[in-house]
């Protein structure tokens, strides 16, 4: 048997390793189609550097408005991308003039017609609306459950459906026009599929989130860095997107055992107590301890080489 899965997945272990340890940890894209992340609607995946993929919003004549084929793409995108073993870092950004304007209201009219036709039962209505709502929540969160890094540089208009997927990913930057605004109470409903979840706990002030949400306001990108929702503000566009295409590829050329263990445990402490999160930690780490990336990593350290770490 262990001759046999060796035979498989020699590419992922050495000779001799248990069949076990086998299937727990080598986590690869076989059984993914790959290619479709060149086939994607609303969505352009290229891949500019080493163990970099850059997936850009490429709906620029509507200001990259979120159609019903971009909320079904991303999640297609970054359960593909979470196993690529070509990539360990993702950059997404828009093309055009604007990040995006939001969520494509002409295409999800006749939705919001059914929504609020008043001879449907409300019960029926709400049992069909909570399960759409979920599959929306999915495309933001198949981002922050991707365990390589996502890098968002964002310029221009950040509108509604935007800023939740911005605050689903890892770090954010942005150009000095850069303008969020969490626009959903401007029509007529509570933002519903990431904001209001994960914007307090990158800003940490309640109050600010608070005056953001229930106003609608413009959030301007100095005050966005002074808030700690974008950690860099670069001059325009494009050194925006050459500031987080510099920052992918120093994470790339590190371990991906761990970077990828970093994120993943990053987002259980935040979910969790201090001790259940150093708990987990010591877990984690008494398996990842043992792996050659630690080894490799400590000589290139003491002889000054760099390391050439195998993919994950």
């Amino acid at each position: 048997m262990a001759a046999s899965l060796f035979s498989l997945g020699r590419h992922c272990f050495r000779r001799g390793t248990s069949p076990l340890l086998q299937r727990a940890l080598c986590s690869s894209s076989d059984g993914a189609d790959l290619s479709r992340l060149g086939q994607f609607e609303s969505l352009a995946v290229r891949r500019p550097s080493d163990f970099v993929v850059h997936v850009e919003l490429n709906r620029p004549s509507k200001r990259n408005a979120m159609n019903r084929a971009f909320w079904r793409e991303m999640v297609e995108c970054f359960n593909l991308l979470s196993v690529d073993r070509d990539c360990r870092v993702v950059l997404i950004s828009g093309a055009g003039k604007c990040f995006t304007g939001g969520l494509d209201l002409m295409d999800f009219a006749p939705d919001m017609i059914r929504w609020t036709d008043p001879d449907e039962d409300p019960a029926r209505k709400a049992m069909a609306l909570r399960p759409f709502i979920h599959q929306m929540q999915e495309t933001f969160s198949a981002i922050e459950r991707c365990p390589k890094p996502v890098i968002a540089a964002v310029h221009n208009a950040c509108i509604g459906g935007g800023v939740d997927l911005v605050t689903a990913c890892d770090v954010r930057y942005c150009s000095e026009d850069a303008v969020f605004q969490i626009k959903e109470v401007d029509i007529g409903l509570a933002a519903d599929v990431g904001t209001l979840q994960r914007l307090p706990k990158i800003v940490g002030n309640d109050s600010v989130v608070r005056e953001l949400a229930f106003s609608a306001a413009k959030l301007g990108a100095q005050r966005a860095r002074e808030i700690g929702l974008v950690s860099r503000v670069y001059p325009d566009q494009q050194a925006t997107l050459e500031g987080g295409l510099e920052l992918a590829k120093e994470i790339a050329a590190r371990s991906p055992v761990a970077v990828q263990g970093t994120k993943v445990n990053l987002n259980y402490a935040r979910d969790h107590s201090t001790a259940e999160s150093l708990h987990y930690m010591a877990t984690w780490n008494a398996v990842m301890l043992q792996s050659e990336d630690v080894k490799l990593a400590a000589a290139s350290q003491m002889d000054k080489s760099t390391p050439t770490f195998s993919k994950l």
